[in-house]
């Protein structure tokens, strides 16, 4: 070929063009830092997590490819672009995020969703490593009723990750605990489509509805911005984070409430996501006057179809989430998902004991043997979709019927 008789560079400069670039993958070492959590007085607090005698913290290998996120350029530009119509400026930049077309890496980080429902010495902890390192975790002490999780950091703190809990309730996919109420008001505020209003004997918990089915618009922003609710103490969580590792890249997790709140935080700082059965949050995120950075496909959400809460279809005066005094009526989701079809390939139904997170551990991602493909193309993860097609509420009407300054406004507690 006329290739070899070229000068060496000249050579090099065609392959460059000619082969096609591999993608850039890595692996990254974390460790237990920190759990965090809300105190009773709505203030986001950290405690170190300590380490047994004579035991190495414990660590796990995450394999990373390369997630294109978009940043706000400051803090003036996020509040510009979430309450004015312009001034929507972003930083494009590429950070080493989670390489989620690998099972093993889905696996690891949804235990370490789980491990945000508990503490290392109860037996619902997912061990993950040999032993651990006890660092900060949020919202532990004994009066916080809220906000809570734990944080994981690469030895180098080049990379940290925030594991955020959802909703805890006594029955039938949870333990309850002392954050059910704030949860369930975060769940009804966020993913219903007006302030819980499901039927007749139902009260609401929020001010806007303004009878039939519509609801008052204006009301229902000023509500979800309410200081004290789970996505404003996110922000505090997620400032004091980059505040304690302030050149780190940062990742947000989470499963249920908690992946949809982590999702709001990862779209309004431009942190890489992963969602783990979370309820939709695409119309939150517009009631909460988010700016939309130029994509959101760093949010990557993780399902399976016998879950009805993340499909949108566990809603109605008698389904199961109606009975327990949450409605989860949203089913469009940010981002990209990875949606396991357990309904066709595994048989299950819809019910909402598939919505815990040890459901999707042990009986998707802890499997190795399970074919996700289609076509006829073996895959151990689903690939990638959207839900850009999808509305919520399509049997709502929303406009400004009342005058904020006039009419009290505001969330009112629970059922």
């Amino acid at each position: 070929m006329l290739y070899h008789f070229l000068p060496n560079a000249l050579q090099y400069l065609l392959a460059s063009w000619l082969i096609a670039p591999t993608p850039h993958t890595s692996t990254l070492q974390f460790e237990l830092r920190h759990e965090h959590g809300l105190s009773n007085t709505s203030r986001v607090v950290f405690s170190d997590t300590r380490a047994p005698v004579g035991l190495r913290p414990e660590a796990f290998s995450i394999k990373t490819s390369r997630t294109k996120v978009h940043k706000p350029v400051s803090k003036d530009a996020l509040a510009d672009g979430r309450f004015k119509d312009g001034g929507r400026t972003w930083d494009t930049v590429d950070v080493d995020g989670p390489d989620l077309q690998d099972r093993e890496v889905l696996l690891l980080l949804a235990k370490m969703a789980n491990n945000a429902y508990t503490e290392p010495t109860e037996k619902d902890w997912y061990d993950i490593g040999t032993t651990w390192n006890n660092s900060y975790p949020f919202g532990w002490e004994p009066d916080a009723d809220g906000f809570r999780g734990h944080i994981f950091a690469t030895p180098d703190n080049s990379t940290v990750i925030v594991s955020v809990k959802g909703t805890s309730i006594m029955w039938p996919i949870g333990g309850g605990g002392p954050t059910q109420r704030k949860d369930k008001l975060n769940d009804n505020l966020l993913f219903s489509c007006c302030c819980a209003r499901v039927g007749p004997t139902w009260s609401t918990v929020c001010s806007c509805y303004e009878g039939g089915y519509k609801c008052d618009q204006g009301c229902l922003e000023k509500s979800l911005a309410e200081e004290s609710l789970f996505y404003s103490t996110g922000i505090n969580l997620y400032n004091n984070v980059t505040y304690m590792y302030p050149n780190s890249n940062i990742w947000m997790i989470g499963h249920s409430l908690g992946g949809a709140l982590a999702s709001l935080v990862g779209i309004t700082f431009g942190a890489p996501v992963v969602a783990f059965e979370a309820p939709a949050e695409r119309l939150a995120a517009t009631r909460l006057h988010l700016p939309f950075p130029p994509s959101t496909q760093h949010v990557t959400h993780v399902y399976n179809t016998g879950d009805p809460i993340p499909m949108g279809t566990c809603t109605g005066v008698s389904s199961t989430c109606a009975l327990m005094g949450i409605a989860l009526e949203t089913r469009c989701h940010l981002g990209q998902v990875i949606r396991y079809d357990t309904v066709s390939k595994l048989g299950w139904s819809a019910n909402v004991i598939h919505h815990g997170i040890q459901a999707l551990i042990e009986g998707v991602l802890a499997k190795d043997d399970l074919d996700w493909g289609e076509d006829g193309k073996k895959r151990s993860v689903p690939a990638y979709t959207n839900e850009d097609d999808c509305v919520d509420c399509f049997n709502w009407e929303f406009g400004n019927y009342r005058n904020l300054s006039a009419t009290g406004c505001g969330a009112t507690g629970l059922l």
